[in-house]
């Protein structure tokens, strides 16, 4: 299949209190890995936001924090994509959140919305609480959504060169 000939580069940046927002991470990680992509999982304290520049692909998996609010340890890689030019890194945003709540994913929402207007969004996925079996056919969209964005923006350009 043409994607795997792309050699593209993604990290996965999660922060998580429950383990819900990390199994959820681990689901999206185990189905890059499977397509033969080169990914990190990072939970983000463990991120280096210089590192931005030389992905080719970020997805970010956040909880929500209260009535819909970001985590504070996620507010500086946020932060760092409205100051940087990331146009080129293809990004995805996952998280999990409870219905309970007024504003469900809150975070989910917020980060979407920043990314859409500061890098190439290809995608978003809420789950509610803990992912279900029932979630792998969506975590599988996801996946495959963000390897169709990089396919058609990056690897036809490298074609027309």
């Amino acid at each position: 299949m043409a994607l795997m000939n792309c050699n593209m580069k993604v990290a996965i940046v999660y922060s998580s209190i429950t383990g819900n927002t990390l199994e959820l991470s681990a689901r999206i990680y185990n189905l890059l890995q499977e397509k033969l992509i080169d990914v990190v999982l990072y939970e983000v304290k463990d991120f280096e936001l210089s590192f931005l520049d030389q992905l080719d692909g970020l997805i970010i998996a956040t909880y929500t924090w209260g009535d819909g609010m970001i985590p504070k340890e996620m507010e500086p890689l946020y932060e760092a994509f409205e100051k940087k030019n990331l146009k080129h890194v293809i990004t995805g945003v996952t998280g999990t959140g409870d219905r309970f709540y007024p504003h469900f994913c809150g975070a989910v929402d917020q980060f979407r919305d920043m990314l859409f207007v500061h890098s190439n969004l290809a995608v978003t996925l809420k789950v509610e609480l803990k992912p279900q079996i029932s979630d792998e056919v969506r975590c599988g969209q996801f996946v495959d959504l963000l390897l169709q964005r990089y396919h058609s923006n990056v690897c036809a350009q490298l074609a027309k060169t």
